[in-house]
């Protein structure tokens, strides 16, 4: 979503512990015949939207309509995204700024961009206290009511059948530890059934559609995401119709992702509704950032009911917040580590942190024997940039005919078919600036030959 007054930014600030980021993990191993050993998949996907898909996933972005005529904006979202979100533009001030007159064009820019490439549609947002033109609150509540329900419909049925989820009510509860409903012209005329009437009304206008209740600060277990529990619980319960729950899920230093996020979107699923990371950005840079992105992508990939994850923006210089650099592009559209993290967490492959706009720096490889076992050693190849920075890099490591590689960290693999030629990318990892070093390591099953393994030339992006 989009916050411009200073009210509603405060309403941000989020009350979650603080959590320590998580350190570069191990690259997941197999094991055969009691022996560990690791290779990549064979066609691994090299975009966010095509890791997802492998998933069974979706892997969106939100959208500004008035972007899509950006080349570079539109190329990368065509190439990394298979799902989108308006960003404003089916929002009610922007749809129906007068009673019952509607202007389609923009969401309709933004819905035609999306179906010519074969990508989801989720629709945001039909009842939300926010971005309301002034005539919604000054009716009474028998005129709120049908105002309410006259514009579900005719929105819904407007794009009836290509959109894939609604958010049809946004952001009903309080921050806190009430767990009270937010007061809002629907709230304060209709009542506490105004969420019902909305998702009943959206069934019928319609059938086909997920109905997605979306909040944020409801990503950890507290009095807000209990209210919403409770809400999916009962809803559940009598039929009323509900089909997904949307997790915002907008992170910075001072709300971090919570340690029961993954639990928090199981708890939900299991009342049998999908969940989805809705509105994701977070705050930050470099490794910090990017450990956070994997956590919560892998918690998404941990619960069978995450069907989905949409980052708020592609560049940082066009997100709500753009001070705190918080998405997965820099402002010249290069894929930052945050970028690689999540790709890699997806399974995918490729990608790098490529800059975007770089190139012209150089790289080098050194490599060094770390320790050794019985019938093992551990490698490390220390990465330098040259006189100038860099965005990323890319390794071979080719081993010995007897040997085998078992384990990897701190770099993203993908193997030749003989399995003995590794390549390795960052992992997080992929800026530098000049004269700045990084490392990868791996064990190797000598399997009776200690020669070191071949180490190929650095080859910076």
């Amino acid at each position: 979503m989009v916050i411009d007054s200073c009210q509603e930014r405060a309403e941000r600030r989020f009350r979650l512990p603080v959590r320590r980021a998580l350190s570069l993990g191990v690259v997941g191993l197999l094991t055969a015949a009691g022996v560990l050993t690791l290779s990549g998949p064979a066609n691994a996907a090299s975009t966010l939207g095509g890791a997802a898909a492998a998933k069974g996933r979706y892997f969106g972005a939100a959208v500004a309509a008035n972007h899509l005529g950006e080349s570079q904006y539109a190329a990368t979202l065509d190439t990394e995204f298979n799902a989108v979100t308006p960003e404003n533009e089916m929002k009610w001030d922007a749809v129906e700024s007068s009673r019952n007159s509607f202007n389609f064009s923009s969401a309709d820019q933004i819905v035609g961009h999306a179906q010519g490439k074969g990508m989801k549609i989720r629709g945001h947002t039909l009842v939300w206290h926010s971005q309301l033109p002034g005539w919604v609150s000054g009716l009474n509540a028998t005129d709120l009511r049908s105002a309410m329900n006259n514009h579900i419909t005719k929105v819904m049925q407007h794009y009836q059948g290509k959109i894939y989820a609604w958010d049809v009510v946004n952001e009903a509860f309080q921050d806190g530890n009430s767990g009270a409903r937010r007061s809002s012209p629907f709230q304060d005329k209709l009542g506490n059934g105004f969420i019902e009437e909305a998702f009943r009304t959206a069934r019928a206008a319609d059938p086909n559609a997920k109905l997605c209740y979306n909040d944020y600060n409801t990503d950890g277990q507290n009095a807000k995401s209990n209210a919403v529990y409770n809400l999916v619980k009962d809803f559940k319960a009598r039929g009323v119709p509900i089909d997904c729950v949307g997790f915002q899920s907008h992170f910075n230093s001072q709300s971090p992702v919570p340690s029961d996020y993954q639990q928090n979107l199981q708890r939900f699923a299991d009342l049998g509704v999908d969940v989805q990371i809705t509105e994701l950005d977070i705050e930050g840079s470099g490794s910090a950032q990017a450990d956070n992105y994997r956590r919560v992508t892998q918690a998404c990939l941990a619960v069978s009911r995450c069907t989905g994850m949409t980052v708020w923006g592609i560049p940082d210089k066009y997100s709500w917040r753009a001070s705190g650099t918080p998405l997965l592009f820099d402002d010249n559209y290069g894929k930052k580590p945050a970028y690689q993290a999540v790709l890699t967490a997806l399974g995918g492959t490729g990608g790098g942190d490529d800059g975007g706009g770089g190139g012209g720096g150089t790289c080098t490889a050194t490599y060094s024997e770390t320790q050794r076992w019985g019938d093992r050693f551990n490698g490390q190849v220390t990465v330098r940039a040259g006189s100038s920075a860099i965005s990323g890099w890319t390794v071979t490591v080719t081993v010995r005919s007897a040997q085998s590689v078992s384990t990897t960290w701190n770099g993203s693999p993908s193997w030749d078919g003989s399995g003995k030629v590794m390549t390795m990318r960052p992992n997080g990892n992929g800026n530098l600036g000049a004269g700045a070093t990084t490392s990868f390591g791996f064990t190797v099953m000598a399997n009776g030959d200690w020669s070191a393994p071949a180490v190929g030339s650095c080859t910076a992006s």
